[in-house]
C-alpha cells in the first residue's frame, strides 16, 4: 500500500552538518537518505535540528539551518512553509522539508541571555522560513526545563520566558523529550497564562504498550488529543519492544483503539544516523523491517491487515498531520 507519507522526525541536517563524507544519498548511514524517502513515498519530511547541550550548541544549530537551506536549493528537497506548499509536494516529484528544533539549547546555550537566545531562534527561522515545532530538551536537563531522563525537572523560569514568547507564533511545543514533570508544568503553564500554543509528541510511543520514560503516559496522550495535537510514532527498537517487531504495531493499536487518537496518530520514525553510534548495547537500533523509510508501505499493509481501514491509514500516513497544518498554519 504506497499511500503518500508526512513524517514529523528524523535527524537528516545533523548528519549531513557533523557527518564526515556524509551524503543524503547514503543508505546505510541513515534511514531518512533520499533512496528510502523515494521507496516509501514520503512527500513531507520534517527535519531536526539537532545538539546536544554544550558549548557552540547554538552555532552548531544555526549550521543546520544553512544546511536546510542549501538543500532546499537542491533538484529534490523543497522547503516548505505555508499550507499550500505542503499540498503541492503532492503532486511533485521530490519530497518537501521543514525544519524543528530537538532541544532548544541548538539557539540558547545555558549561559547566553534570554534576548540572544531569541535573537539566534529568530537567526535561524530566518533561514529555514518556518518551524513546525521546538523540543525544549534531549535526554536531560538543560536551562530550559528537564529531558526524559531527568526524573522530576519541570519547566525553569527561562521555559516559562519561551512558552510566552512562541505564543501566537504558529509553532508547536513537542513533549517527546520532556520530562513527566517538564510536560505536566508546560500544560499548567500554558493554561494559567491561556497561551496559544499548540502541543504535539513528535517521536514518542505509549508507556502502557512498552514501559519507557521516552513512552507517552496514556493522561499525557490523552491531553495532547483533547488539545488538538499530534502524536507520532516512533520506530526505535528501544521504544517499540526490546524483543517483539511486531509490537511496532500495537502502539498504533492501541492509540486508535484505547485512546481514541485516530484522528491524531502519525509517523514520528526518528530515522538517525547510525555510523559511529556511541552505545552498542542498543543495537539493533531498528528492526530490520522498520530500518528505514522505505518500509512504510509494509507498515501500512501490515496495518491494514490488523483490521485498520483504509480511512484511518490515510489519516495515519498524512491527513492528520496535513489537517493539523490547515489548523495552525492557515
Amino acid at each position: 500500500m504506497k499511500l503518500p507519507i508526512i513524517d514529523l522526525h528524523c535527524d537528516l541536517l545533523s548528519y549531513l552538518s557533523n557527518v564526515k563524507e556524509s551524503s543524503m544519498f547514503n543508505k546505510v548511514d541513515i534511514g531518512a537518505a533520499v533512496p528510502h524517502l523515494k521507496n516509501g513515498n514520503v512527500k513531507l519530511q520534517v527535519c531536526a535540528i539537532y545538539t546536544a547541550t554544550e558549548t557552540r550548541s547554538a552555532l552548531n544549530g544555526f549550521l543546520q539551518a544553512m544546511k536546510f537551506e542549501q538543500l532546499s536549493k537542491g533538484d529534490y528537497f523543497s522547503s516548505v512553509a505555508t499550507v499550500d506548499e505542503a499540498e503541492q509536494v503532492f503532486e511533485e516529484p521530490g519530497t518537501g522539508i521543514v525544519v524543528a528544533i530537538e532541544n532548544a539549547s541548538a539557539f540558547g546555550e545555558e549561559d547566553m541571555s534570554l534576548e540572544d537566545c531569541f535573537t539566534q531562534l529568530e537567526r535561524i527561522i530566518d533561514r529555514v522560513r518556518k518551524l513546525l515545532y521546538i523540543s525544549f530538551t534531549h535526554h536531560y536537563e538543560n536551562r530550559w526545563g528537564g529531558g526524559n531522563y531527568s526524573d522530576n525537572v519541570g519547566l525553569k523560569p527561562d521555559g516559562e520566558a519561551l512558552l510566552e514568547y512562541l505564543s501566537g507564533k504558529h509553532i508547536a511545543v513537542d513533549l517527546a523529550h520532556s520530562s513527566d514533570a517538564l510536560a505536566t508544568d508546560i500544560f499548567n503553564y500554558i493554561d494559567k497564562k491561556n497561551l496559544a500554543i499548540p502541543i504535539i509528541a513528535s517521536h514518542s510511543n505509549f508507556r502502557k504498550v512498552w514501559e519507557h520514560v521516552r513512552n507517552l503516559p496514556d493522561e499525557f496522550a490523552q491531553e495532547i488529543v483533547r488539545r488538538d495535537g499530534l502524536i507520532g510514532i516512533n520506530f526505535l527498537r528501544a521504544y517499540c519492544h526490546d524483543t517483539k517487531p511486531e509490537y511496532i504495531f500495537e502502539h498504533f493499536i492501541y492509540g486508535i483503539q484505547e485512546l481514541k487518537a485516530e484522528d491524531h496518530l502519525c509517523f514520528g520514525a526518528d530515522f538517525f544516523y547510525v555510523k559511529n553510534f556511541p552505545d552498542p548495547s542498543r543495537y539493533p537500533l531498528f528492526f530490520k523491517p522498520f530500518e528505514n523509510a522505505g518500509q512504510y508501505p509494509f507498515v501500512l499493509s501490515q496495518l491494514k491487515e490488523k483490521a485498520l481501514t483504509n480511512e484511518q491509514l490515510e489519516k495515519v500516513a498524512f491527513r492528520n498531520v496535513h489537517g493539523f497544518l490547515e489548523r495552525h498554519w492557515g
